[in-house]
């Protein structure tokens, strides 16, 4: 019995802790994927979070990279670059370069 105990004591704190781990690029990643779907018209297959990047105090960029499928069939990645002000979260442009790879 006691083991049960630990055992469900574990998995809830384990639920706990990555229920509240939600990153700080997921609101970005989110308008990657909307502002790809709605450029490309094609579907989303992956998505990775390169990084973030301060290129002065008043501008930051996060990057992205997104692996697409066209109608015809066609995969491709899109590099996804996104510039806002870190202090209030002001979006200021939006970037998109096509891969190969």
């Amino acid at each position: 019995m006691r083991k049960i105990m630990i055992s469900l004591l574990v998995l809830l704190i384990a639920s706990t802790i990555s229920v509240g781990a939600t990153p700080d690029y997921a609101k970005w990643g989110a308008l990657a994927v909307k502002e790809t779907q709605k450029r490309y018209q094609a579907d989303i297959l992956d998505y990775k979070h390169l990084g973030r990047t301060d290129l002065t105090s008043q501008k930051s960029e996060e990057r992205f990279k997104l692996w697409l499928v066209n109608k015809e069939g066609k995969e491709f990645g899109v590099y996804v670059y996104i510039e806002f002000d870190p202090s209030n979260d002001k979006l200021q442009r939006i970037r998109f370069s096509e891969s190969a790879r």
